[in-house]
This record gives structure tokens, C-alpha cells and sequence, in this order.
């Protein structure tokens, strides 16, 4: 069957080879082999079809598998638990639809999220599944613009040299385009008859989550050609200028890298779930023991007086064991009291965040007019743990800064060029000399520059014109080593596409000052020296990563000349250059501390001349290692690491990148709010420095800024320890340390034992303000495991501290070794792919949509566009979440406990029967009345003491400073728990006393007049006998039997006949009560 899609006038031809569905099939895959038109081949390996499922259900599964996943909840199971118990005549007092209503409304509600969720799923994945393509067996031909749908292996291109350029930005975030080329033995496949006759055989690596990396081996016509990264298409990239391409799929479906990438982020939890998680399980023994109490006091009351009750209110059949009453009547209450656990508590508490969640999209405030981005809250339970962070980790560049580069000075064999002022300049000289110095004119000579680049230094344009070689070789170097692809619009408009603003702005640079970069093929570069079109032949390209930190093409000029030219970090290409630059590179040092200090990003420059022996013995090495299977990356690195030795020193760039906008002030009033903030970035230490105290995060009020800058283990362990010796003896010069063990405390200086670490005691009574910067490779000695807790005391002492030149799994393990100790709630903020394993370590990840791509965005929780909105969102919306959930919590178990509390006293005056106190009707009205009443109108109060108009007027008074973690603990709801049962069995006790006297009953009078003769009544003394009694003896006394007078003071009825109780009536007029009370004197009462 064959389906054809037209869109923007192209044709789209798919052709896949056929897999079958292998979902269910388990087992280890070493490695994969596709051979291509050769379908039985592959159904041998069964593998996945190129059918995507990211949903749950469907139509069929919904109902139990929804089910079964809603019962793994504790809470659902106890209810369901509580719904049998109801179905049990012989314990049940109240109908099974006063449980099974509820529950079902939960279950419904949470169902219908599911499906929601699920519906969509369903529908994006239809969305992708029925693409229109065409379908054969085979190979893949594709047209532009498409987004590819499996992995696949390019085999050729419509373009020169089978280049094929694609735009990631659905895998790694980056919107410029990159370029891939197939090998050569595969390029002249373009035509239908001979892609039907290929029957290559790629044998590769397994399926995995490696967006940059592929290692395989092509066998073909009896040869093998290696495989890498270059040669692949990735499922979600998007084919651009190039007309058409055809590949052969490798993975599909479920193994494609991008789905392997797709996996779920960790759940994470608040503070609050884990505590109404413990709360609910006290609550719940608490439960229990209400009902063992009842269930005892039944069971007294059965064995002592419940007989005489059965003809009063008799029961049917009776309970002949007392034991086995008290057992049913644990049940029963179990039944009554289930209250006590809300059964709507986590129901209401997701309404609720889902509402916080939709405050945080609809803040105006927090959009962003100038990218047309509003916040966004990514997860709906993560809303009140805003208001506890005590931490924060940043990221510097496109956080802390716009990361929109600019060309600013420049280093050139020793010169230094470029005469803007810095940022640390005042007002008034700025604006002195924006009046003397305006922008250069490159537009007068140069038809080719770009309009929006600006410079303020005439005489390195001068050096330009003039031909100095040192200065034409530097910005030779800025557009020859790149990767920078090029894009000519119409005539003379030129759109760079770069992997990073640092390197679009140098190529920007250099284009200006006469060097223009044009356009690139896969083994020549052509560029326009001042109005000369020159091409070079590009040799090789030795790739820029984190751990070489520098990049390397060599190209042969059109005069034969084979050189390479490198740039790179100065730390790693300054030990990579000849002896002679020894002058040179100490001249290039003060100039880079130079820019460093004044906030800007610096690369150094260098170059090195080969001999056409020199460049083909490395070339012979280079193929080896690029053809090699196995650990190819790290034999690639070994003979990069050949030919970049002994190079010439040409000078160095330095580039601004802008702080954002608010960024000072928000940070100093995120300081005011007691959380503190780490900044961790790649930068070399001079820049992190100097944003540091440009973002007023590091200021000169500070009693002192520790660097730590060690090389080795006990290097790093000294420095920390003789930084905390700083902070004694701050303490003891009258800085008020106090403390036990801390003024005490004198470090030990002796040389000939290393500084000993100070007591945890003096770090928490440090005053003063105190800044630590640490670099990257101190940083990793830090992090070890004898060393962290005392990296982590320090650092934790300190208001800033400032992590230079780390990588991004540095970022991720600072991040955890603060949870793993602190237990204090983190947030990490970031906009670059290289954010993404801190956002994600984090408790809470929020991501910055800037220059960098949406991959950081994609793994973060909340999401907006500019720094400053993080107050707004921490000091607003986080405490107003957390304020009023806390709140709701308190508010919610005082309401279910003064609801049970009213059946738990109710069972000492029903003979612990297990009967209700109310109607369940009118239970049901009043909760619900409460519940929507009460909120209503505190939401509303709320609402009107927490808005920002109030905080306007009266800022110190309604501030919002401060992490919340103290309005909701289990103190506070135990209090709360204590508050509803004195509340409940209150009233009922004060009627009781005051009803003993206002209005007594005739029992209560006979009692207390008993008690008012027993203490007149001599202590240990004997009834005297009446005058004249002798020694005669009373046989009323002796002959009478024991009477009713117990019984009568105890309010139980005595059981007579009719015809005795008629004639008792008619003989006496009056109650013999009253004749007892007449009596009241006489002697025989004392008795």
C-alpha cells in the first residue's frame, strides 16, 4: 500500500525494513545485525517495530488495571478493607453505602485524571504512528522537511560529498543545524536500482540512551567500514537544506536513542506527602487503640451489669460470652471511628495543588513579553516544597546571564585591543565616554558585516588594513576552526547556525574585521579574506568535548601549506605550547586575569606548521583509531593528543555575556530570605569571580572570601581547614562566637602536623559573612568520601559560595551531597543540556527556555524565562502554597477528629454498644457545608492578607521573606488532634457539673447528702447507743434482709410485677422516697 503526503511541495518516501513487534520478548541483546532487503534475515532477531506506545490502557484494560494501580494506595485498601467489615451484619451500625459513596468518588475522580492522561497519549501517539509515508522493502528515501522516524544509517544525500543537514532540537535542545555524512563507499546509492541491490550487512552496538556517541562496522563487497555518530540520522531530527537523503534503518520504535532517552523522570515527593503519610499511620493506630478501649469497656460493662439489661432492651440472640461482644464491638467502632482517616485527604490535597498550579501559569508577572514564554508549572506536586527551599544551585551562563554573546576585547601577539568600559565602570565615566568613543563602521569597507556587531577600538581595524600577520593569522584562526554552519538567505545575508553563542560570536567577529566564513563542504572551507575568496582543504577536524576543552581543524592552504590551527580554555592549551611563547604566554596571562576580572569569557589561540610528513604519518595513526571497534573514543583522544604539542601562541578572545535583567536584586532579597545560593559553573574562576560580585552576590562588606585551590588530597583538606581557622579567630577577636567547645577552640599552626578540623560547634556559631570558591579539580578531592562532610560543614558556614570550572556531573553530586546531609529542600536552576543532571538530582529543577535549547526546560519542574521571576515564584507562590495547604491539613483533621471524637465519648454513655451518635444524612450536610463554607471564606481572607497590593503598602508587615518550615509538623497536628478532643467531650462534661447544680435529680441529692454525713461522722469512732437502751438488742437488725438502696441511688429500675407494683401505688400516696428523705436524721442511715 502506498501512502504519499504532500507538504511544502515535497514528496515523502518512506521505505522501511520490517521488524516484528517484540515488546514481550526478554532477553540481552550483545549486539545488532541489519542486513538490508533481506526481510528474513531480520525476523530472525524479532526485533521492535517502529510502533510507538507511550500509553497505558486501553479500552478493554482500563477498569482493572486502573483499579489494581488506584489499591496499591494504603489509604484505597483500608477503605475497601472498611467496606466488607459493613457488609458483616453482626458488627455493622452504619449502611455500606456510607463507605462505598465516597470511595467510589474517589476512585472516579482519579480515574478520570488516568484516563485524561492516558487520552492523550493515546492521541499523540496516533499522531506519530500514522504519519503517511510511503512503504516498501528496503532502504529509506526521504525528502525536506522531514523529521525522521527511526534511527537510521545514512547511505547517501542529494548534497555534494552525500552531506546531509539535519536540527536536533527535539533530542538536545539546539536549534542550530549540524551535519552528517555518509561514507563514501555508500554515496552514489541515490538511485532506486541500486538501493534494491544493496545487501550491506551493520553490525553496531545495542540499543541505548547515547545521543552523542554510535560505534559500529558496515560489511560490504567483503570489506568493513567503521560507523560512528557522524553517519547517523536519529529519530525526532529534522532533514533541512538538503533536497533528499536515503539511510537504512538501525533501530525503531521503543530502541530508537530517543525513546531510550524517554524514560521516566524519579517521582519526587514533598515534605508534606511524607508527613501525612506518618500522620495517617499514627492516626491509624490511634484508631485502633480507641477501639480496644471501647472494645474493653464493652466487655466490662457486659460481664458486670449488660445481663440485667436483656428484658430492658433486649437483643436477639444474645451474647452469651462477654468476650466475644467486646471483640464484635472492636470491629463495630472500627467501622464508627473510620472518620478519623480521611478517606478525601489526598483527593482534596491534588485539587488544591492543581489550583496552586494554575496560579503559577496565569501569573502575569512572570511573563516574559520579549520571548512571548509564561511560567510554567511542569508538576502539579511540587507547589508548597517552593516555600521550604533553603538552598539554592545555579548555573552562571544563560541563568545568571543572557548568554548572548559579544565580541568585546581581544589579545593579539601581546597587544591588547578593545577600549569598551567594563561593567564595574560608574555612570558618569560611562556616559562620558559613550560621548567620546562611538561604535566602529565596518559597513564602509566591508558589504559583508553584520550590522548589529559593535566595536570600540580603531586600532585593531587599523591593524586589520595595515596586513600586521600576527592579526590576520588570529582572525584566521575564528574563521577557519569552527563548526559553524552557514546559510545565505539571497545575496550578501549571511545566518551563522552555531552549537554555542561563544563560537557564533567569534565567527560574527572575524567576519567583520574581514575573515568571513561562507559556506563549508565535507573536506573544504571557504571563506573571503578581506574581499579574496580563498578555499582551504579541510583535513581533519579534532571535535571540541568537556574534557579536552579545546578544538583543532588542519587544513591545507591553496598555497600547500598544511597547518592546524587550535583555541581552547588557556589552562589546557598553554601546556600544550612550545617553549619559545614562554614571553608570550605570560603577557597573554596578565591580559586574560584582565578580562577575567571584568566579568568576560576568554579562549586562547594557537597554531601549529606540519610537514607533509609529519601530517601523514598522524594521518595513518588518526585512521587506525577512527576505524578501531573497540574503545574508539579513548585512541582517538590518545592521538589528538599527538598532534596538538608545540604550538605557536597567537592571543586570546575575551566575550561578555550580559547579566539578566533583576538578577542583583533578586538575589539579595533571595539572601534576606535566609536561602542560600551556590553558583556552579564552567567558567575559569576570574569570570565566576567577577559575576559573583556584579550579581551582588559576593559584595566588600564581607569579612573575608576563602579560595580554595588545591591540587591533591591533603592540599584541599589544608585549605579547608585553615579557611575554618579564619573563622576562629574571627571569633576570637570579639566577633561573639560563644558556644560550648567553640570559644575554646585553638587551631593547631604547628607545621609539622596538618590543620585540625574545627568542631561542628564553631561552624554554627560563625557571625559574620563569609564567601568560599572552590574550583573543579579542588572540587573533586572535596567531594571524596573521607573529605565531604567536612567540604559540606564549611561550605555550608559560608552566605555564597561559587563552584568554578565543573562539569555537569560535579553540578549533580553538590547537589546531592546537601540532601544526602542537610536534609534541607534544594532547587537547581539552569537553561544548558549540561543542567540537566543537577535539575533533575534536585528536589526541585527549574529551567531557564533561553539560548541553550528546551532540554534543560524538558527536565525541570517549573519553567520560565528569566531569573528574576525565581522570587515571585519561592516567595509568593511557594509560601502561598505552602501557608495554605498547611493550613487546609490542620484545619482538615481538627474537622474529621471533632466528628469521631463525638462517637468515641458517645460509647461510654451507650453501654459501648457501637451505636452512632448522628444521622448520616445530617453528617453528610454539615461535612460538606464545612468543608466548601469554611474554605471558601478562608481562601478568601487568605488571599486578601497574602496579595501583593498589601505587600506594596505595608511591606513589613505582610513581607514575604523567609522559607516556611514550621507552620505544619506532627507538634502541630498532635495539638491540633488534642485541641478537637477536649473540644468535643468539653460541653458534655460542663452540663453535667452544672446541671449537679442548677438542677439535681433526686439520686444526685441522696448521694451527696450520704456524703455529707460521712464526714461528719468521727474518725474511727463507733455509733453510740440511744438513752435507755441497756444492753437490749434490735431483732429488726439481725432478722431484716440487705434492701434496695444501692439500686435506688444508682438509677436502675427494679423488677416488680404488675400486681405488686399496682398495689404498692394504691398503699402508698406518697413516693417512699420522700419518706427516706423525711428520715434523713435517724440513726439507722448511718448504718
Amino acid at each position: 500500500m502506498v501512502y504519499r503526503w504532500h507538504q511544502n511541495y515535497f514528496y515523502i518516501l518512506y521505505i522501511s525494513v520490517h521488524f516484528y513487534i517484540s515488546e514481550f520478548v526478554f532477553f540481552t541483546e550483545e549486539e545488532r545485525r541489519v542486513r538490508a532487503n533481506d526481510r528474513e534475515y531480520n525476523e530472525k532477531f524479532q526485533y521492535a517495530s517502529n510502533c510507538i506506545m507511550t500509553s497505558k490502557y486501553n479500552i478493554i484494560t482500563f477498569l482493572p488495571v486502573n483499579l489494581f494501580e488506584q489499591f496499591q494506595e494504603v489509604a484505597n485498601t483500608y477503605f475497601l478493607f472498611l467496606l466488607i467489615l459493613q457488609l458483616i451484619p453482626q458488627i455493622s451500625s452504619l449502611s455500606w453505602f456510607t463507605t462505598i459513596v465516597p470511595l467510589v468518588l474517589v476512585l472516579s475522580i482519579t480515574a478520570v485524571k488516568d484516563a485524561t492522561d492516558d487520552y492523550f497519549r493515546h492521541k499523540s501517539d496516533n499522531q506519530v504512528n500514522n504519519r503517511q509515508s510511503q512503504v516498501l522493502i528496503g532502504v529509506t528515501l526521504l525528502y525536506t522537511v522531514y523529521v525522521f522516524q527511526a534511527d537510521l544509517l545514512l547511505l547517501s544525500s542529494s548534497e555534494p560529498h552525500s552531506l546531509c543537514y539535519i536540527e536536533t532540537a527535539e533530542l538536545d535542545g539546539e536549534t542550530n543545524m549540524k551535519v552528517r555524512q555518509s561514507l563514501s563507499v555508500t554515496s552514489e546509492l541515490g538511485d532506486p536500482n541500486n538501493l534494491a541491490q544493496f545487501d550491506g550487512e551493520v553490525v553496531c552496538e545495542p540499543p541505548n540512551n547515547k545521543l552523542d556517541r554510535f560505534c559500529g562496522t558496515l560489511y560490504w563487497k567483503d570489506c568493513k567500514y567503521p560507523l560512528s555518530n557522524q553517519n547517523m540520522l536519529l529519530r525526532g531530527c529534522v532533514l533541512r537544506n538538503t533536497e533528499s537523503c536515503c539511510g537504512l534503518v538501525i533501530f525503531a520504535g521503543p530502541d530508537t536513542k530517543l525513546m531510550q532517552n524517554s524514560g521516566r523522570t524519579k517521582f519526587k515527593r514533598t515534605s508534606i506527602d511524607r508527613l501525612m503519610n506518618t500522620l495517617v499511620l499514627w492516626i491509624f493506630g490511634f484508631l485502633v487503640c480507641m477501639g480496644v478501649i471501647l472494645a474493653i469497656g464493652n466487655a466490662v460493662w457486659e460481664k458486670e451489669v449488660g445481663a440485667l439489661f436483656q428484658s430492658f432492651l433486649p437483643w436477639d440472640p444474645p451474647v452469651d460470652n462477654f468476650l466475644f461482644s467486646a471483640f464484635l464491638s472492636f470491629w463495630s467502632y472500627v467501622i464508627i471511628l473510620n472518620t478519623v482517616v480521611p478517606i478525601s485527604l489526598y483527593v482534596s490535597v491534588e485539587v488544591i495543588r492543581l489550583g496552586h498550579s494554575y496560579f503559577i501559569n496565569w501569573d502575569r508577572r512572570m511573563f516574559c513579553s520579549r520571548s512571548n514564554t509564561a511560567a510554567e508549572a511542569r508538576t502539579t506536586t511540587l507547589n508548597e516544597e517552593l516555600g521550604q527551599v533553603e538552598y539554592i544551585f545555579s548555573d552562571k551562563t544563560g541563568t545568571l546571564t543572557q548568554n548572548i554573546m559579544t565580541f568585546n576585547k581581544c589579545s593579539i601577539n601581546g597587544r591588547a585591543y578593545g577600549e569598551k568600559p567594563s561593567v564595574h565602570s560608574d555612570l558618569v565615566y560611562i556616559t562620558c565616554y559613550s560621548q567620546r568613543v562611538q561604535p566602529l563602521d565596518f559597513s564602509a569597507w566591508n558589504p559583508l558585516a553584520d550590522r548589529d556587531f559593535c566595536f570600540y577600538d580603531q586600532s585593531l581595524l587599523e591593524a586589520v588594513m595595515v596586513g600586521e600577520p600576527a592579526v590576520h593569522e588570529f582572525f584566521r584562526v575564528l574563521s577557519l576552526c569552527h563548526t559553524v554552519m552557514s546559510e545565505e538567505k539571497r545575496e550578501g545575508v549571511l545566518v551563522y547556525k552555531a552549537q554555542s553563542p561563544d563560537e557564533g560570536a567569534l565567527v560574527t567577529a572575524a567576519r567583520n574585521f574581514g575573515f568571513v566564513f561562507r559556506s563549508r563542504t565535507p573536506g573544504t572551507v571557504t571563506t573571503h579574506e578581506l574581499g579574496k575568496a580563498v578555499t582551504y582543504t579541510l583535513l581533519a577536524i579534532l571535535d571540541f568535548n568537556n574534557i579536552r576543552k579545546r578544538m583543532s581543524v588542519i587544513v591545507r592552504n591553496p598555497e600547500g601549506r598544511i597547518r592546524l590551527y587550535c583555541k581552547g580554555a588557556d589552562t589546557v592549551l598553554f601546556e600544550r605550547l612550545h617553549s619559545c611563547n614562554h614571553e608570550l604566554m605570560n603577557i597573554t596571562s596578565d591580559h586574560l586575569n584582565e578580562y577575567a576580572g571584568d566579568g568576560l569569557r576568554t579562549l586562547a589561540l594557537a597554531y601549529r606548521d606540519l610537514s607533509e610528513e609529519q601530517w601523514e604519518a598522524w594521518a595513518e595513526r588518526f585512521r587506525g583509531a577512527d576505524k578501531a571497534t573497540d574503545c574508539r573514543d579513548d585512541r582517538l583522544a590518545a592521538v589528538y593528543e599527538e598532534i596538538e604539542q608545540d604550538m605557536m601562541l597567537l592571543g586570546a578572545t575575551a566575550v561578555e555575556d550580559k547579566l539578566q535583567d533583576g538578577v542583583p536584586e533578586t538575589i539579595a532579597i533571595l539572601s534576606l530570605a535566609n536561602i542560600k545560593i551556590w553558583v556552579l559553573t564552567g567558567d575559569k574562576q576570574e569570570t565566576a569571580v567577577n559575576i559573583g560580585y556584579s550579581c551582588k552576590m559576593l559584595t566588600d562588606d564581607m569579612t573575608e572570601i576563602f579560595i580554595v585551590n588545591g591540587h591533591t588530597v591533603q592540599s584541599v583538606r589544608e585549605e579547608l581547614r585553615y579557611n575554618a581557622q579564619g573563622w576562629g579567630g574571627a571569633c576570637a577577636f570579639g566577633n561573639g562566637c560563644g558556644g560550648d567547645g567553640a570559644s575554646n577552640w585553638v587551631p593547631n599552626k604547628s607545621k609539622c602536623s596538618p590543620p585540625q578540623a574545627p568542631p561542628s560547634s564553631l561552624l554554627e556559631s560563625i557571625s559574620g559573612e563569609f564567601a568560599l570558591i572552590i574550583s573543579g579539580h579542588s572540587l573533586a578531592h572535596a567531594l571524596e568520601a573521607d573529605m565531604e562532610r567536612e567540604f559540606l560543614e564549611t561550605a555550608c558556614a559560608c552566605r555564597a559560595v561559587i563552584c568554578c570550572r565543573v562539569t555537569p556531573l560535579q553540578k549533580a553530586l553538590v547537589v546531592e551531597l546537601v540532601k544526602r546531609h542537610k536534609k534541607a529542600v534544594t532547587l537547581a536552576i539552569g537553561d544548558g543540556a549540561n543542567d540537566v543532571s543537577m535539575i533533575k538530582t534536585a528536589h526541585i529543577g527549574v529551567g531557564i527556555s533561553g539560548q541553550e535549547g528546551i532540554q534543560a526546560v524538558l527536565a525541570s519542574d517549573y519553567s520560565f524565562s528569566q531569573f528574576r521571576f525565581l522570587q515571585r515564584l519561592l516567595l509568593v507562590h511557594g509560601r502561598w502554597s505552602y501557608l495554605r495547604m498547611c493550613r487546609f491539613l490542620c484545619y482538615f483533621f481538627y474537622k474529621n477528629f471533632a466528628f469521631t471524637m463525638v462517637h468515641f465519648w458517645f460509647g461510654f454513655f451507650c453501654g459501648f454498644s457501637a451505636q452512632i451518635a448522628l444521622d448520616t444524612g445530617y453528617w453528610t450536610a454539615i461535612n460538606h457545608f464545612f468543608i466548601w463554607g469554611s474554605l471558601g471564606t478562608y481562601f478568601t481572607i487568605l488571599f486578601a492578607m497574602h496579595s501583593s497590593i498589601l505587600f506594596n503598602i505595608f511591606p513589613k508587615q505582610f513581607h514575604f521573606l523567609g522559607d516556611a518550615h514550621n507552620t505544619l509538623g506532627q507538634p502541630v497536628v498532635w495539638l491540633t488532634i488534642a485541641l478537637a478532643t477536649v473540644i468535643s467531650i468539653a460541653p458534655v462534661l460542663a452540663f453535667r457539673f452544672l446541671k449537679l447544680d442548677l438542677k439535681p435529680q433526686l439520686s444526685d441529692t441522696v448521694r451527696n447528702t450520704q456524703l455529707v454525713l460521712q464526714k461528719k461522722r468521727k474518725p474511727g469512732g463507733r455509733v453510740g447507743r440511744g438513752v435507755g437502751s441497756g444492753s437490749r438488742r434490735s431483732g429488726y437488725a439481725f432478722a431484716h434482709q440487705e434492701g434496695f438502696g444501692e439500686l435506688i441511688t444508682s438509677g436502675k429500675n427494679m423488677r416488680l410485677s404488675s400486681m405488686a407494683l399496682a398495689t404498692f401505688a394504691s398503699r402508698h400516696s406518697s413516693s417512699w422516697i420522700d419518706t427516706l428523705r423525711r428520715k434523713k436524721h435517724d440513726g439507722l442511715f448511718l448504718k
